[in-house]
């Protein structure tokens, strides 16, 4: 059995309530599941509200230290209270609803590490609602659908997070998720022999795929791992968008992909006609071979929710030996 991180509880976290509420009391602490970058903690206060802390610091990030912290690369760690914010600020500015912010903390005298406080959104998430009432679901997800086309329609002419100094590097973006499909490929035909016994026919198909696409100079916002499971409903039934510290300005067929993939049938909420197709098909085949390698590079330390780890990457393995002709 994998041993569980010795996660924060009342003492450590009734400093943090202080803060941000002043003389109201914490009555107690529930870590929430899913979280491998920071701690999510929902905070019950002396007068039955609810809170949420966001946590980040080394004890609750479960990914290898060999994670690039690269601020020019897209795909770099993308944890910590600077980018929170940076995503924040961007996505209110376009009438995203994430949660409030009630508080910030980055001079870890509270905890040990940086802290945010937030709204607790207590209605659930959507993929949650998704097998509660489909029909609501059905509602809330077309209101997504609408929340991802504006993300999407807002467009700058360099990739990277969003802010002025955030700029990504002068490589064309399809270049850089052809260097992380060949690296996962090789991480993914190390410890799996049915990717193995097929490597160079992926190695060829990837190569094929990439060269078809043609450069591309613009743009848009994406979440960067925008699954049900990031949605949380209010109490209007809007979507409430949260993990958003991935948030950066790519292809948007990159997020098109995932979206496919974590909404099955629900994508049609999403789908646009405008779509590059040799970057759907370039992109679909290295979003398998990331959900490949990625989280059996998790599981390498002791993230504690390995079967449904496993899960994900038995399902893309079965997705990428698809993609073979």
């Amino acid at each position: 059995m994998v041993e569980i991180r010795g996660w924060l509880g009342d003492g450590e976290l009734s400093g943090v309530v202080r803060a941000a509420f002043g003389e109201r009391g914490l009555v107690s602490v529930e870590r929430l599941r899913g979280g491998s970058k920071k701690g999510v903690y929902r905070l019950v206060l002396d007068d039955r509200t609810t809170s949420i802390a966001y946590v980040w610091n080394a004890d609750e990030d479960y990914w290898p230290d060999a994670a690039t912290q690269d601020r020019s690369d897209p795909f770099g760690h993308a944890s910590g209270l600077d980018l929170f914010e940076t995503a924040h600020a961007a996505l209110s500015s376009i009438g995203v609803r994430i949660p409030r912010v009630v508080m910030v903390d980055r001079s870890r005298s509270l905890l040990a590490g940086e802290v945010a406080v937030l709204e607790d959104v207590r209605g659930g998430t959507l993929e949650a609602l998704c097998e509660r009432d489909p029909r609501r679901a059905g509602r809330v997800s077309a209101r997504l659908g609408e929340v991802v086309r504006a993300m999407h329609d807002s467009r700058r002419d360099r990739y990277g997070r969003p802010g002025a100094d955030r700029a990504g590097g002068t490589d064309p973006v399809e270049r850089i998720v052809l260097r992380r499909a060949l690296g996962h490929l090789g991480e993914a035909a190390a410890r799996v022999d049915r990717i193995a016994a097929v490597e160079d026919r992926l190695l060829g198909l990837v190569h094929d795929r990439y060269a078809a696409v043609a450069p591309r100079t613009e743009y848009g916002l994406i979440h960067g791992e925008l699954g049900p499971d990031h949605v949380l409903v209010d109490d209007c039934d809007e979507p409430v968008l949260i993990d958003i510290e991935g948030v950066m300005f790519f292809d948007v067929e990159w997020e098109h992909m995932f979206l496919e993939l974590r909404f099955g049938s629900g994508y049609s909420h999403f789908r646009r006609d405008d779509l590059d197709g040799d970057r759907v098909r370039f992109y679909r085949l290295a979003m398998y071979l990331s959900l490949v390698a990625g989280p059996l590079r998790l599981l390498d330390g002791d993230f504690p929710d390995r079967s449904a780890m496993l899960e994900i990457v038995e399902q893309n393995i079965g997705r990428t030996l698809a993609e073979l002709p």
